[in-house]
């Protein structure tokens, strides 16, 4: 499944327009990798996407292509989320 319609279906990110554009921002990475929205996840990987100054890391455990919106956060962990603050 596409990194952009997965961070859409998980509600991770509410549209895939805007997960498209953080994506391509280089703000995502799946494992360890910076990734585009055409990169394919797979159950097991293991995503960071910051968020301005938030930085969520989560770990798939399914992808589907529909899901409903009280089972969005089944297919996937949160392994951590931080805080970073800018750098002066």
């Amino acid at each position: 499944m596409r990194l952009d319609k997965f961070l859409k279906v998980s509600r991770l990110i509410k549209r895939r327009t805007v997960a498209k554009e953080v994506c391509d921002n280089g703000r995502v990475t799946i494992n360890g990798k910076v990734a585009k929205a055409a990169s394919e996840v797979n159950p097991g990987d293991v995503l960071v996407i910051t968020f301005g100054q938030k930085v969520l890391t989560v770990k798939i455990l399914e992808t589907r292509e529909t899901v409903k919106a009280q089972d969005a956060k089944n297919l996937y962990e949160i392994l951590g989320k931080e805080h970073r603050v800018p750098e002066l």
